[in-house]
C-alpha cells in the first residue's frame, strides 16, 4: 500500500485559476519522490494540499490507505521543511529541534533522547548549544530538518529547502538530505524547480506543467524516454535540440530516413519499425547535445556536398557551422547553426541565411580536448539510435 496516494487532486482558486489539475501520484513507503517543473506549475500548491495547508477543490489524499482530506494539518502525521529556515533566533539548536515536542508536553527524558538522536543523524551534536546566528547556512538547514524529523513523521514534505544556499553548498546538501531521508525511512515528497536536483535525488520524478502531470518515472526513464516535447526539453542540460523534419523511404527495403533540411540520416531497423506509421509525414526530431560527437577525422566538405543531394545515400552526420564555443573545463559546449528549422523559436529565414551567419539553433556537448573554433564548419557524428521523435500536432513521443 502506498504511503502517499493522490487521486484526481485538483485546486481551483476563486479567480478561476486551476493550479493543479487532476493529479494522480503514489509514493511508496521510504521512497523519495520529487515534484519538478517551472515556476507556477502547481508543485508547491500540491505539496501544501498534502500537508493540509491548502484546501482541496476535488480529489483525494490518502496516507497508507486512510483518506485525510478533512484531517487537520497537526493530525496528519506529516513534517514539513520550508524554503525559509524559520528558526527561533533566541533559542539554541537543542531548543529549536525540540520546540514541537516541548509544546506537546513530551516528557523531558523522551524529548532529550529524541533531540539527541536527531542531532546525531544530522551531525549536529557538537552544535546543540549554539544559537542560529552562530551557524552556517547548511547547518541552519540541518536544524530545520531536525525540527521536522524529531517528530518521527510518517510523511516528510520539503518545499525547495536548498534554494537559499549557494551553489557549492547545495551540491553538498543534496547528499545530506538523502542520507537523512534514508536514515529515517519516511516517504518523502520534495519540491524543486531545479531539474538537476530532481534527477540526482529522486527515486522517481514527477514533471508538472500548468498544473498537469506530464510524466512520472525514474530519472533515467525521463531522460532516455521523455513522454513529450516539454519533458524532453525540461530534463537535461543543455536542453535537447529540436527540429522540424520529415520521414521518407530510402532504398529497396523502404527504410525510413530522417530528412533534416537537405541532410539525411538513415535509421536502424529497430528504430524504423516504430516510425513506420509516420512515413511520409512531418515529425519533430530531437538530438541531445551529448549525443553529438566530433569524429577524430572527417571530410566535412565531402559530407556537405553529398548530404545536399536528394539522391545521396543517407549518412549519420550533421554538418553545421560553429558560432560560439564555451570551454567549461570538463566539457565544452559548441553552439552551432544547422540547415534546419528549430522547434520552439529560431530564425525562420532561408537556410542559406542561417549558414551564412545567423544565430545558433543548436548546441553540442563535446570532449574538451576536441579542437573546435567558432566560425568554422563542423561535422558532428550522430547515433541514429539515440534520436528522439515527436508528433508535431500533439507534442507526444512516437517511435
Amino acid at each position: 500500500m502506498a504511503a502517499i496516494s493522490l487521486r484526481g487532486l485538483t485546486k481551483v482558486y476563486a479567480t478561476g485559476v486551476k493550479a493543479v489539475d487532476g493529479l494522480d501520484l503514489e509514493v511508496d513507503d521510504g521512497e523519495f519522490v520529487v515534484l519538478v517543473g517551472p515556476s507556477g506549475c502547481g508543485k508547491t500548491t500540491a505539496l501544501r494540499m498534502v500537508a493540509g495547508l491548502e484546501l482541496i477543490t476535488s480529489g483525494t489524499i490518502s496516507f497508507a490507505g486512510r483518506v485525510v482530506n478533512d484531517v487537520s494539518p497537526r493530525h496528519r502525521d506529516v513534517a514539513m521543511v520550508f524554503q525559509n529556515y524559520a528558526l527561533y533566533p533566541h533559542l539554541s539548536v537543542y531548543e529549536n529541534i525540540g520546540f514541537a515536542l516541548s509544546n506537546q508536553k513530551v516528557p523531558r527524558s523522551e524529548l532529550d533522547r529524541r533531540v539527541r538522536a536527531a542531532a546525531e543523524i544530522l551531525e549536529l551534536t557538537e552544535l546543540l548549544g549554539r544559537k542560529p546566528r552562530q551557524l552556517s547556512g547548511g547547518q541552519r538547514q540541518r536544524v530545520a530538518m531536525g525540527r521536522a524529523i524529531v517528530r518521527s513523521p510518517a510523511v516528510f514534505l520539503m518545499d525547495e529547502p536548498l534554494s537559499n544556499l549557494d551553489a557549492k553548498l547545495r551540491v553538498q546538501m543534496r547528499s545530506e538530505v538523502l542520507r537523512v531521508q534514508r536514515a529515517i525511512g519516511a516517504a518523502t515528497l520534495y519540491v524543486t524547480h531545479d531539474q538537476t536536483e530532481a534527477m540526482t535525488m529522486g527515486d522517481r520524478v514527477a514533471v508538472l506543467r500548468g498544473g498537469v502531470l506530464q510524466q512520472y518515472d525514474a530519472p533515467g526513464v525521463l531522460y532516455n524516454h521523455p513522454a513529450n516535447v516539454f519533458v524532453a526539453t525540461f530534463i537535461g542540460s543543455p536542453a535537447m535540440n529540436l527540429y522540424e523534419a520529415g520521414l521518407e523511404a530510402a532504398g529497396p527495403a523502404g527504410t525510413p530516413t530522417v530528412v533534416l533540411g537537405s541532410q539525411r540520416v538513415a535509421l536502424p531497423a529497430q528504430v524504423a519499425v516504430g516510425l513506420a506509421a509516420h512515413q511520409g509525414r512531418k515529425i519533430i526530431v530531437g538530438i541531445r547535445p551529448e549525443d553529438l560527437s566530433l569524429p577524430e577525422s572527417s571530410d566535412s566538405s565531402a559530407l556537405s556536398a553529398s548530404s545536399a543531394s536528394s539522391s545521396a545515400p543517407a549518412v549519420s552526420r550533421l554538418v553545421s557551422d560553429a558560432r560560439v564555443v564555451e570551454m567549461l573545463g570538463g566539457e565544452q559546449h559548441v553552439y552551432f547553426s544547422v540547415e534546419a528549422t528549430p522547434v520552439g523559436g529560431g530564425d525562420d529565414s532561408a537556410s542559406e541565411g542561417i549558414l551564412a551567419g545567423g544565430a545558433p539553433n543548436g548546441v553540442a556537448r563535446v570532449d574538451p580536448r576536441a579542437a573546435v573554433r567558432a566560425g568554422t564548419r563542423v561535422t558532428f557524428a550522430v547515433d541514429p539510435a539515440r534520436l528522439h521523435f515527436f508528433d508535431p500536432d500533439t507534442g507526444n513521443a512516437i517511435g
